[in-house]
């Protein structure tokens, strides 16, 4: 597994080490999900098109065969601007084409190929030290600037931001209305951001429908949604000479950020919660969506759910429906916020919320039990150790992998 400098921590993907494919053509081939998911069936209702997805990460090739056109390089801003086009590691690629790629000439098929993509290139463990390193944006460094820019969503397929700049810039990014997407983890180790209010946390599953083992399961549980995540292709290294089968909830992460396009190029009107509300309540699942599951969150993702319901309610715009474990609804802070401003203009002492730039006093989701989509409290959950996932026609069993008979319960027991 990718690890981070001890500022950022580690990129939520592992190789499993095998060859690498003899050619691109094969990497669709190895996208499992394409079929049962109907992505044809969901491209005739949205592409992603009009979304822009900040992708956080190791910087992203624009020149690949499935991302030429796709990249927004020209739109980073000019503070982290440095190289975003120059993956040092082929990961920020993998990442932007399992989001964005037109899967022309055999490359990565995007889920959301309508979206575009804005690269920002962070400091991770692959980078060389020296010039390239301090010239190098940090990652909450980053995560402000695409706060302050028109993208809508930013995934980060990475873990380790712990220090007090980091919470404040999710939270800054929060109240601005972005949709932050984040990796669970590798390894069953818990990982930030994925950990923090506002984060949607991703959990990873196989071409089996069976939660990966190295997906984290701690006794908190982080995960909010789950999607495909092993047995996946993605480029080996920084050559781009080919593909390699890898597993991650970095994959699974982009995904999800993908059917978050798909969704919100939709219904381009919908804010944050809305998206949010509607990838909750459409994930197929075994168990009641007010006791979610600590490995697989509230299931796995179904955005042709939304897609194929032109008439489909998300509910009330200015309510958070995680708004129980996020410690209250950002957007609502962020309205006093600028209500205060307001009365204090002209005061030239008053300072930033502490909801947009300060560490937020819940630094980690919630304190117990879990939530519904609409916020309420629950009990845990019975014990249920699969997931029932409707795709199409058929319906598939996603079971809760792991040593031993692993268990669903409540997900926030924190």
């Amino acid at each position: 597994m990718r690890t981070v400098s001890a500022v950022v921590g580690a990129l939520a993907v592992a190789s499993v080490g095998l060859a690498p494919n003899a050619s691109a053509a094969d990497a669709q081939s190895q996208q499992w999900y394409l079929g049962p998911m109907q992505t044809e069936q969901m491209w005739k209702v949205s592409t992603g098109e009009g979304v822009k997805v900040a992708v956080i990460d190791s910087g992203v090739n624009a020149n690949t065969p499935s991302l030429k056109g796709q990249v927004l390089a020209d739109e980073v801003p000019k503070s982290v601007a440095y190289r975003p086009t120059d993956d040092y590691s082929g990961h920020g690629t993998s990442m932007a084409e399992l989001i964005a790629g037109t899967g022309a000439e055999g490359g990565l098929q995007g889920l959301a190929p309508g979206a575009k993509i804005v690269p920002y290139r962070v400091q991770l463990a692959d980078l060389e030290s020296g010039v390239e390193r301090e010239k190098t944006p940090l990652a909450w460094q980053a995560l402000r600037a695409a706060a302050d820019s028109d993208a809508k969503i930013i995934n980060m397929s990475l873990g380790g931001l712990s220090s007090e700049e980091d919470m404040a810039a999710i939270n800054y990014a929060a109240s601005k209305g972005k949709l932050l997407v984040a990796a669970v983890g590798n390894d069953g180790i818990p990982d930030a951001p994925a950990r923090y209010p506002y984060v949607i946390g991703v959990a990873a599953v196989d071409s089996t429908y069976t939660v990966s083992k190295f997906s984290e399961k701690s006794s908190h549980g982080f995960a909010d949604l789950a999607a495909p995540g092993q047995e996946l292709p993605a480029w080996c290294d920084e050559t781009f000479r080919s593909y390699c089968e890898n597993k991650g909830t970095s994959q699974a992460t982009a995904l999800v950020s993908a059917a978050a396009a798909l969704i919100w190029s939709a219904h381009p009107d919908w804010t944050v919660n809305q998206v949010t509300r509607a990838l909750i309540d459409t994930a197929s699942r075994s168990w009641p969506k007010d006791k979610p599951s600590k490995y697989a969150g509230y299931g796995f993702i179904r955005p042709r759910l939304v897609l194929d319901n032109p008439n489909y309610d998300a509910g009330a715009p200015d309510v958070d429906p995680l708004a129980k474990v996020n410690g209250g609804d950002v957007l609502a802070k962020a309205g006093e916020r600028d209500a205060n401003n307001a009365d204090n203009a002209g005061n030239s002492s008053s300072a930033p919320s502490a909801s947009a730039s300060a560490p937020s006093q819940a630094p980690e989701k919630g304190s117990t039990g879990g939530t519904s989509a609409a916020g309420s409290s629950a009990e845990p959950a019975d014990d249920n150790n699969t997931l029932w996932i409707a795709l199409g026609a058929a319906a598939a069993v996603i079971v809760i992998g792991g040593a031993g008979a692993a268990v669903v319960r409540a997900r926030r027991a924190r």
